[in-house]
């Protein structure tokens, strides 16, 4: 692993755009130092943080020393936190209400279908909110029942429809306890896609503009000799139109420095399945091609949050001819996990979904710290990497307009 640098780097930047979270970003800093340091006892190598210099977004900066060099990295991150949380401002009995349009857009689409090609895990990840709203409201009127019989026995008339007073307060009470169970997290975050059909909202458009701007003036920079945008999750398919847009604009120096493109834990097909997402189909089309950055998707089979190992560009039937991204490689945990490391997080589907960011005890090529803090470029790390060959690049998508 500390093969000299061919590409090296002694200064970056890394804009991070995380998924449909509603979290403050620190959360991000916090792991990243605390995985980052588990990540270099086992490797034997040292990532130091400190607090970021200068005004601008949410950050923070690294010195990573391994592979005989040291880099200095400032990391940023792109948020957009305050749209997920307004979105996810819906009340019961309006998230009722997105249960069925979004159960809708998938079925009546045809998407659900689709997709269940794919993946399995996605697809019951997709499912678990609504079987979990419905059976607690199924628990609800039940208790609602239990309750007017309780009442019925009474000799006032009627008395026994009171019952159906319960079941606000209970369904209230599930819904205190959503950090534990994340029926309402995950149904806002299908409906929030689901609701214009694959479409982005004009809030979440505006914001990718702002992002394209930091990112388009960080390769100006004449200090910096590689520009890393990691997209976790949702960010994925964002980071994926925001560099589209920033390559159509011309807005990649020629002479400046190396722009790579990390996607983790993708679930792009859950919006590019659907049947208004021309923007992202086009934007997957036109990346895939561009010789102005390196692409790397990572993804694991035991994450049953992402599309493991599906090509986001060919699944969605939008290849163009001359394709060149992503690489698609699997962080196999099953392998870089030890077998008490996988067996303490085997069940644990939302923190496997950020695995991708943390420590590995038996680590392989894949190693989020020497990418983000390390001396050598994304391309050079991952030159010669043959794509997984477990990976699937059939085009399942029957949406494949796109956006002029």
């Amino acid at each position: 692993m500390d093969k000299p640098a061919q590409n090296q780097v002694r200064h970056r930047r890394v804009f991070y755009i995380p998924g449909y979270d509603p979290i403050h970003p620190r959360r991000y800093r916090e792991l990243y130092r605390k995985e980052g340091a588990a990540q270099g006892a086992i490797s034997d190598y040292s990532v130091a943080l400190s607090p970021k210099t200068g005004g601008g977004r949410y950050g923070w900066h690294v010195t990573g020393r391994m592979e005989g060099a040291e880099v200095e990295t400032d990391i940023e991150v792109l948020v957009w936190s305050d749209i997920v949380r307004d979105s996810m401002e819906q009340g019961i009995f309006a998230t009722y209400l997105q249960l069925i349009r979004t159960a809708w857009a998938y079925i009546g689409s045809g998407a659900l279908f689709a997709l269940m090609r794919l993946r399995k895990g996605p697809i019951i990840a997709a499912l678990y909110p609504i079987f979990m709203l419905i059976f607690q409201l199924i628990a609800a009127l039940l208790l609602a029942r239990a309750a007017g019989h309780l009442l019925s026995l009474s000799t006032i008339p009627f008395v026994g429809w009171l019952g159906l007073g319960v079941v606000w307060p209970v369904l209230e009470q599930f819904r205190k306890i959503d950090n534990k169970l994340f029926a309402y997290y995950l149904m806002h975050d299908y409906a929030y896609s689901a609701r214009s059909q694959g479409a982005n909202p004009p809030e979440l458009e505006a914001r990718m503009a702002e992002f394209r701007t930091v990112i388009a003036k960080a390769l100006t920079e004449t200090d910096v000799e590689e520009v890393l945008v990691v997209g976790h999750s949702s960010g994925a398919h964002l980071a994926v139109s925001i560099l589209s847009d920033l390559i159509r604009a011309g807005e990649v120096p020629a002479n400046g420095p190396v722009l790579s493109f990390l996607s983790l834990g993708q679930v792009v097909p859950m919006v590019s399945f659907l049947p208004k997402a021309d923007r992202l189909r086009a934007d997957l089309h036109f990346l895939s091609a561009r010789s102005e950055l390196s692409w790397l998707d990572v993804t694991a089979p035991g994450d049953g949050c992402a599309f493991a190992l599906c090509d986001p560009v060919s699944v969605s039937g939008v290849e163009p001819e001359g394709k060149k991204w992503p690489l698609v490689i699997s962080a196999a945990f099953t392998q870089t996990l030890s077998e008490k490391r996988w067996k303490e997080l085997r069940w644990r589907f939302f923190r496997l979904h950020f695995q991708y960011l943390c420590a590995f005890d038996q680590p392989g090529d894949y190693d989020y710290f020497r990418i983000t803090a390390g001396p050598r470029t994304l391309a050079d790390r991952f030159e010669g990497r043959k794509p997984s060959q477990s990976r699937i690049d059939v085009p399942a998508s029957r949406y494949r307009s796109m956006a002029a």
